[in-house]
């Protein structure tokens, strides 16, 4: 078995297991997966098998446990060297920030736009709040993009893990067909045409399961 397992709920619901999967799959890291499919009368004892915390995703590398996606990808950046973050101070600095915020903030966002890989849902989830979450989130895509990203298509140039944090808001503009102009369109298509990202939605669309809501 691998020495780095990861363990994920529904790929097609499950934003947070998506972020460090998507960049474990850009660093090329080779990885088991573990999927526990989410709200079942079993989910959270197999959840616990792996975590105390009782939430996916959870890193297990060897003896050692990490869970929360933002506390993974400062792991592996720890232990696997590689363009995680990106090396310029400035950069770093506004890529953190970006993804604590993304980590912390958007509930309108989350609470209305859920993660469906499967779905088309264009006009819905416009309550209150959302549009400002959607402009805030093009603010920062915009502004990462303008300052460091000119030596590649993604917010700091090459891909890094803020780009993995903000991956699942990309797909959830996909699905409620969220309309984005210049800089913010370029950036969501450079993020969608990832082959691993595609890999990703492909598996959401054969899995079976259906939440009735999701805040993930």
């Amino acid at each position: 078995m691998s020495p780095l397992t990861l363990v994920i709920g529904n790929k097609n619901y499950s934003s947070w297991s998506l972020r460090p999967w998507l960049a474990m799959k850009q660093a090329k890291l080779e990885f088991a997966e573990v999927r526990i499919p989410l709200d079942t009368p079993e989910t959270q004892a197999r959840i616990l098998q792996y975590s105390s915390a009782g939430r996916v995703p959870v890193l297990i590398h060897n003896d050692l446990t990490v869970w929360d996606s933002l506390a993974i990808g400062e792991y592996l950046a720890e232990q696997f060297p590689g363009h995680w973050w990106p090396k310029e101070r400035k950069a770093r600095a506004l890529a953190r920030s970006v993804s604590a915020e993304m980590h912390s903030g958007f509930s309108n966002l989350r609470q209305h736009m859920p993660m469906d890989c499967r779905a088309r849902l264009p006009g819905q989830g416009r309550a209150p709040g959302v549009q400002t979450d959607i402009d805030r989130v093009v603010e920062i895509w915009r502004t990462c993009r303008q300052q460091f990203g000119a030596e590649g298509d993604f917010l700091f140039g090459q891909f890094t893990f803020a780009d993995a944090m903000y991956a699942p808001v990309v797909s959830r503009f996909v699905t409620y067909e969220v309309e984005l102009g210049g800089i913010a369109k370029a950036y969501a298509d450079s993020i969608w045409s990832l082959p691993a990202m595609q890999e990703w939605v492909t598996a959401a669309a054969a899995e079976s399961e259906y939440l009735t809501e999701s805040k993930l």
